[in-house]
């Protein structure tokens, strides 16, 4: 067991027989009542983010997660791939599962699974990626009066805004938290 007020981000917890993955922290005290706990936590099964609050010294069944690094292999279909690069074993995830990852994921890339008690439950990708820029409008002339953005999109077919001056075929880092453009390769 582990007391609520240890939960950082990336901590792993189990509740009401569910994984969850801390993913925001805070601690606020107010008066002469009880310290609170609000976490932004990750259902790993589901996907589903929610914020739960805690009273100071709950406690919470910490979730042993494996983490094993894959290669993804393909999409096919209701299904992703990935391959064990040491011994070669093959899993499928479900696509739905990992929706938003799909928007980053390239053939060959390296993924860490996460596991608990053999059952898969998502990927993790590196905080950017780095994608070549496959479709990249011109910039029009005038179009300057703030920090000029346009969208371009990508080899995965996600769309980013990015400054005008990426052109068709450079290569960008792309943050897989929030989806945003952060800087060329």
């Amino acid at each position: 067991m582990i007391s609520v007020n240890d939960l950082r981000p990336g901590t792993t917890f189990q509740l009401d027989g569910s994984i969850f993955v801390c993913l925001e922290f805070s601690h606020s005290k107010q008066g002469r009542g009880q310290a609170n706990v609000k976490i932004k936590s990750k259902d790993l099964r589901t996907g589903a983010i929610t914020v739960k609050t805690f009273t100071g010294g709950e406690k919470v069944e910490k979730a042993m997660i494996d983490k094993v690094t894959m290669d993804f292999l393909y999409n096919a279909g209701d299904n992703i791939v990935l391959m064990d690069s040491e011994t070669f074993e093959q899993i499928e995830i479900p696509t739905a599962n990992v929706q938003w990852e799909m928007n980053f994921l390239k053939e060959g890339q390296k993924v860490t699974v996460r596991k608990f008690n053999s059952e898969v439950l998502d990927i993790e990708l590196p905080a950017n990626v780095s994608l070549k820029v496959t479709s990249s409008p011109d910039a029009v002339k005038g179009n300057t009066a703030q920090a000029a953005q346009k969208k371009v999109i990508v080899e995965t077919g996600f769309e980013v805004e990015t400054p005008l001056f990426i052109k068709e075929g450079e290569i960008i880092l792309i943050s897989t938290e929030t989806g945003k453009y952060v800087g060329r390769a």
